[in-house]
């Protein structure tokens, strides 16, 4: 079944010129390159590109389809092995939804303070997009960057989104420009975010492949472990006159919540939901079993029920 692409590309290996590089990494390398328009002053090298150690997958490669799903865009990926169990249309630009709220995470991971205290502005207490999932605080509530991040990842809050945005970015634009650059440090070249929320805008895409890049950054922090296996969070904060409120905020995760059943020899660690009329219904999670860890991720499926149906049939793919 696994008649997929296996790259092992190890920085040490590159540097001392022990292994060659197929055909399909250096495509995969000079396409990301062109791509993400880098300068003379700003540039992507081999050894940059090679040593993050990555499953790299050859758009111009065939693969053979052996788990039979409807949604627009699906991807398995060993990431312990960096293997490539099941990859569809993997690079075509989709609308992420509230997956977008991974970039967000790991622009706020990178560079915010969760000990900070966060003034909730009037433009995140006053969404009013019919259907945007909101914690539904308050303007002039007073609340931690930690909490607000906890309420993004865990309930999808799209207020926590736009408090986080202004808070780090000065401005939501400022925040999308800051998205942006992180997504193609981390080779993320094929998406464009307008927003930390995911609320729909024609301009906000992004590809299966580059959320298996951000998604494969974000695993290397603790906190955001902590956060994404956390069936529900309490949020302990202050309203503009000092009253202490709380509120507690439940996993969108439907194997977490218990409404969707486990998979027999998997653990799932975690991970985040997505949707909106445009996205359809979005899915990526992180599993492990005893053997590997494994990124997973189903992109414009019908419906929710469909959507759960069709990820456990592709983390069942892990051990047939």
């Amino acid at each position: 079944m696994k008649k997929k692409l296996i790259i092992f590309a190890i920085l040490a290996c590159i540097s001392f010129g022990g292994c060659q590089k197929t055909s399909g990494e250096m495509f995969a390398f000079k396409e990301m390159k062109a791509s993400a328009g880098y300068t003379l002053d700003n540039q992507l090298t081999e050894a940059d590109f090679f040593a993050k150690n990555l499953a790299i997958i050859d758009e111009q490669k065939s693969f053979e389809e052996d788990i039979n799903l409807t949604s627009e865009a699906s991807l398995l990926i060993n990431i312990t092995d960096n293997e490539v169990i099941h990859a569809n249309h993997v690079y075509e630009k989709l609308y992420p939804a509230s997956l977008t709220k991974l970039m967000t995470a790991l622009v706020v991971l990178r560079y915010g303070e969760l000990t900070d205290l966060v003034t909730i502005s009037y433009n995140a207490s006053h969404i009013t997009e019919y259907g945007a999932k909101l914690c539904g605080f308050k303007e002039g509530d007073i609340i931690s960057l930690e909490a607000l991040l906890n309420a993004l990842l865990i309930y999808s809050g799209n207020d926590a989104g736009i408090a986080i945005a202004e808070h780090i970015g000065g401005s939501e634009e400022g925040f999308a420009k800051m998205m942006n650059e992180e997504a193609k440090k981390i080779g993320a070249v094929h998406s464009n975010f307008v927003n930390s929320h995911g609320l729909h805008n024609e301009n906000h895409y992004t590809t299966a492949y580059d959320l298996y890049l951000i998604f494969n950054q974000l695993v290397s922090y603790d906190t955001f472990l902590s956060i994404i296996n956390t069936p529900t969070y309490t949020a302990t904060y202050k309203d503009k006159n000092g009253k202490e409120i709380q509120k507690t905020f439940t996993t969108t995760n439907r194997y977490l919540n218990g409404k969707t059943d486990l998979i027999d020899g998997l653990e799932i660690i975690g991970g985040k939901t997505g949707t909106t009329f445009k996205a359809g219904n979005c899915l990526i999670l992180l599993s492990k079993d005893k053997n590997a860890q494994y990124i997973s991720l189903i992109l414009k499926a019908a419906d929710g029920d469909r959507l759960y149906t069709e990820m456990s049939q592709l983390l069942s793919a892990i051990h047939d």
